[in-house]
C-alpha cells in the first residue's frame, strides 16, 4: 500500500503560521509523508524567516492532499501562471484539497471552489464569490473534498479535522493532547463581530491598500477562469 502523500505548496508572501501550524499537527500523520514545495524548490521568505530545503513542486509528481496556506502573497500568486499549473495539476488527482487563510482564493482561482462553500480570512472571503465559491464564515469549513480554514491561527483547527479525516477521532485527539492544544486567547478580538469598534477601524485602515490590489487580482483570476 502506497505512502499517503501531502503537499504544501509555497509562494513568495506566504504567511508562514498559515503552514507551520498545520505541519506541525500533520507531520505526525501515520503511513504518510509531508512534503513542503515551492516553484523550483527555490527558498521562501515568510515574514522575516526564510524556509530552504524545499522539493520542487513541479517535480512532484502527485499528490492526495494539497495544501495551500494564505498570506499577502496570494495576490500575485493567484495570477502566477506557471505556479497555478502545478496547483490545477497537482489538485486535479488530489482526493482531498485543502488550504488556509486566503490559500483559498488560489484554489478558487484554480478552479476548483466553483459551486463549493469555502472559508477564507474574515478580512478577503468576499473575494471567493467571483471565483464561484459560497462564501463560509467557519472557521474550518468542509465541502465534500475540499476542506478549508479561516485566517492564519485557524489552520491548527483545520490540521485537526483533516487529521481526524485521514486517521480517526482517536487519533486525532491523542495528537492535540501531545501538542497540548488548548487555546485560551487573553482577548475576546478575534473575529470582527467580537472586536472593539475602534480595533476593527484600525485594522480595515491596515488592510485597505492590500484588499484594492486583491481585489484586482481576484477579478483578474475570475476572468481567466472564464476563458479556460
Amino acid at each position: 500500500m502506497s505512502r499517503l502523500q501531502i503537499v504544501i505548496a509555497l509562494y513568495p508572501g506566504v504567511t508562514h503560521l498559515d503552514f507551520t501550524g498545520p505541519h506541525q499537527v500533520l507531520v505526525r500523520t501515520p503511513d504518510a509523508d509531508l512534503v513542503t514545495a515551492s516553484m523550483g524548490g527555490q527558498d521562501i521568505e515568510a515574514e522575516g524567516l526564510v524556509f530552504s530545503g524545499l522539493a520542487d513542486l513541479a517535480k512532484l509528481e502527485r499528490c492526495d492532499v494539497l495544501l495551500i496556506p494564505g498570506g499577502f502573497g496570494t495576490t500575485d500568486a493567484m495570477l502566477d501562471e506557471a505556479f497555478m499549473a502545478e496547483i490545477r495539476r497537482l489538485g486535479a488527482g488530489a482526493k482531498y484539497l485543502t488550504s488556509v487563510c486566503t490559500g483559498s482564493l488560489i484554489l478558487g482561482a484554480a478552479g476548483f471552489l466553483k459551486g463549493k462553500r469555502a472559508a477564507c480570512h474574515w478580512a478577503w472571503r468576499s473575494l471567493l464569490e467571483p471565483l464561484g465559491a459560497k462564501v463560509s464564515e467557519e472557521r474550518v469549513c468542509r465541502d465534500g473534498n475540499v476542506i478549508t480554514g479561516g485566517g492564519v491561527t485557524a489552520g491548527i483547527d483545520f490540521a485537526f479535522v483533516l487529521l481526524e479525516e485521514l486517521t480517526g477521532r482517536d487519533y486525532a485527539e491523542a495528537m492535540q493532547l501531545g501538542l497540548e492544544y488548548a487555546p485560551a486567547p487573553p482577548f475576546n478580538a478575534g473575529r470582527p463581530e467580537l472586536a472593539r469598534p475602534e480595533v476593527l477601524a484600525l485594522v480595515q485602515a491596515r488592510m485597505a491598500d492590500a484588499m484594492r490590489a486583491r481585489a484586482d487580482a481576484a477579478g483578474e483570476a475570475a476572468g481567466r477562469l472564464e476563458t479556460a
